[in-house]
């Protein structure tokens, strides 16, 4: 093994953790703009489902951003982008590329990622096991 393996090895869940970061905050930054109206959206007047996503992504955002329960945020987050893909995409066309759900798709293909790894390295659920 050379030594980039190496270091990639000893440090992927430091990666993993600022990649679960990142997605985290993007995918709350999602739900703010549903609810709040940030970051250039427009709110969720009236709409039930939308209001629903937004709760869902604000919460689950921060909860995966943070490490804290990831694989649960994770599985509601993951049927929420498999639902948003079916319903909203997918009707457009097969292929995310055509559909316009390629970002239903990453997040979704990230999610399982992260039900299969947990919340890794640099996580609340971390701290919590360390103190037991």
């Amino acid at each position: 093994m050379n030594s980039i393996e190496q270091f990639l090895s000893r440090h992927s869940q430091k990666v993993f953790s600022i990649i679960r970061l990142a997605f985290g905050f993007l995918f709350f930054s999602h739900g703010a703009q549903k609810l709040f109206g940030a970051f250039g959206g427009h709110g969720t007047m009236g709409s039930s489902e939308m209001l629903l996503a937004g709760i869902i992504e604000v919460s689950c955002g921060i909860a995966i951003a943070i490490g804290f329960r990831a694989r649960y945020a994770a599985i509601i987050t993951a049927c929420e982008m498999l639902f948003a893909y079916l319903t909203v995409h997918f009707p457009r066309g097969a292929w995310p590329i055509e559909n316009g759900g390629e970002l239903a798709v990453l997040y979704f293909l990230f999610f399982l990622f992260t039900i299969a790894n947990g919340s890794g390295s640099w996580s609340v659920d971390e701290l919590i096991l360390k103190k037991k």
